[in-house]
């Protein structure tokens, strides 16, 4: 049986990974999970950690209601220097994560769990990515406040709307970037149904 066979739940209200996984081939439903994330911050986590705590809470949250389902989860955050940077809570907060992660590169890390209840399926995984900053003039961060396509993004960003016009290159995975590593995913996949 192959992976795109399987009843997937997807336990993301992202449009982002829906895309991401729905442009893969695969079938599945999504249902967001409902937890609170600033529950799990911690200045004693390093990013890594807190996303891979997060992606499997969110995964487990909804999988408990469907305990025959694979349901993944995924959580992404910027690291700046070991700070972690999540979604932005208002323009404000856009504005100094914006100046903040476009000055120097910045690591993006993206977890993703798979849970399966009814077999004791839990993988949870990172990857990351490393991204190299365009230099932004008080005009462009000004612009990107404006157009509100901050909202709902950790780091305040989206790579895929306009990322050329904010990055210079990338160290790694772009879909990792853009909220669901494909390639980890897959490989996740693959040690579930072999």
């Amino acid at each position: 049986m192959s992976h795109f066979q399987l009843s997937i739940i997807l336990a993301s209200a992202s449009p982002r990974r829906k895309q991401l996984l729905a442009e893969a081939g695969f079938k599945f439903t999504v249902i967001p999970p409902d937890i609170d994330e600033s529950a799990f911050l911690s200045d004693q986590i390093s990013a890594r950690e807190y996303a891979e705590q997060l992606g499997l809470a969110k995964a487990k949250n909804v999988a408990v209601k469907f305990p025959s389902r694979l349901v993944i989860g995924a959580d992404t955050v910027a690291d700046f220097n070991g700070q972690i940077i999540g979604k932005p809570a208002d323009a404000k907060e856009a504005e100094q994560i914006t100046k903040k992660l476009f000055s120097t590169p910045h690591k993006v890390i993206t977890a993703v769990a798979i849970v399966r209840i009814s077999d004791g399926t839990e993988l949870s995984e990172s990857d990351t990515t490393t991204v190299y900053p365009k230099k932004l003039t008080a005009e462009q961060i000004a612009d990107h406040i404006k157009s509100k396509s901050w909202q709902g993004k950790a780091g305040a960003y989206a790579i895929q709307k306009n990322g050329d016009e904010f990055i210079e290159r990338i160290e790694g995975s772009l879909t990792n970037v853009m909220g669901l590593p494909m390639e980890l995913l897959q490989r996740l996949l693959e040690r579930i149904v072999d």
